[in-house]
């Protein structure tokens, strides 16, 4: 299979708020009601044509995709980025809302599913049409708290994100990670909301230039409860941001979703290193991506690869416990 075969057409939809937000489609011919249409949620301050190869996959074996860029980044950036006010909350509750609505226009009456990677994962939950979601896939997603990044790296990316990374961003009004070969260029707001402190996402928007009222981070977290689509969440051993505590710190909030995680060793798989991006490449179309497939089309896991699978029912809060393990 070539994953390069299809064509994606550009799209462009406006969010609520009126900002304009670009991106691209993979879309069959004709009506397919029965046609599954996914959604791709990028990580924080990558572009959306980096999932072009995954996406094209998924197109190849029978999905409608659409795949946009977050405000502030690669398709969706303006101008300029000095001063330029955008944060994670924007990003979920204005952005991927607006991602779904489009999708539920030109993809009318079929089911609706989601592949998230990192943040991405988490700003599902923000949205308020989440509720239609009916399966999700997700990448190590979680949402950046700094206590759950791998021990042995976890100073060097205290370093990197939590001191240089605000620092630049306080001199030039904007992240400019694509001179640093860090990422793209990054919104000012992202920046703040990616090294906030608390364990509790909502606690890091109580105080400060842009508090939020407690009714609506109130709001926000029952929005987590909302999606009840059955979740797959993978994380891989060499990922430094995903690690097994951070995707689980995600996955409580939420509680009324059916929530798999699937935890792997490169090993598993045959190779030295995966970590927190590189399962978008095509060399593991044979290997990882049919994880994401075999979950999309059936919501179940493939036989392989094998690894340690923990379980949270809907209803249930608390961390989960391994069920299984498999060398």
């Amino acid at each position: 299979m070539d994953p390069c075969a299809s064509t994606p057409q550009p799209v462009s939809f406006p969010a609520a708020d009126g900002y304009r937000l670009n991106g691209f489609a993979w879309q069959h011919p004709g009506p397919g009601r029965e046609r599954p249409v996914v959604v791709i949620n990028p990580a924080t301050s990558v572009r959306c044509r980096y999932y072009a190869r995954f996406a094209a996959f998924l197109h190849a074996h029978g999905f409608d995709v659409l795949c946009y860029d977050y405000r502030g980044i690669g398709e969706s950036r303006p101008r300029s980025l000095r001063g330029f006010e955008a944060g994670w909350i924007d990003w979920g509750r204005l952005d991927f809302e607006a991602a779904l609505q489009f999708a539920l226009c030109r993809f009318p009456g079929q089911p609706m599913q989601v592949v998230a990677h990192s943040v991405g994962g988490f700003l599902i939950g923000l949205a308020a049409s989440s509720h239609r979601v009916l399966r999700v896939f997700t990448m190590g997603a979680q949402y950046a708290h700094w206590r759950d990044y791998h021990r042995a790296g976890r100073l060097r990316l205290l370093l990197k994100w939590h001191v240089v990374m605000p620092a630049l961003t306080a001199v030039l009004g904007y992240f400019p990670g694509r001179r640093l070969g860090w990422l793209e260029d990054t919104p000012r707001g992202v920046v703040r909301d990616w090294t906030a402190p608390y364990p509790r996402f909502e606690d890091n928007w109580r105080r400060g230039a842009l508090v939020l009222p407690q009714a609506e981070l109130d709001e926000l977290v029952e929005r987590f409860a909302a999606v009840h689509g059955a979740t797959l969440a993978l994380s891989l051993s060499d990922d430094e941001f995903g690690t097994v505590d951070a995707v689980q710190r995600l996955l409580r909030y939420y509680r009324n979703s059916a929530r798999t995680h699937l935890h792997l060793r490169p090993e598993n798989i045959g190779q030295a290193q995966v970590g927190h991006f590189a399962f978008f490449h095509s060399r593991f179309e044979h290997s990882l991506w049919p994880l994401a497939l075999e979950w999309l089309r059936y919501g179940r896991l493939p036989a392989q690869p094998r690894g340690e699978i923990f379980t949270l029912p809907p209803g249930t809060p608390a961390p989960p416990q391994p069920v299984r393990q498999v060398a």
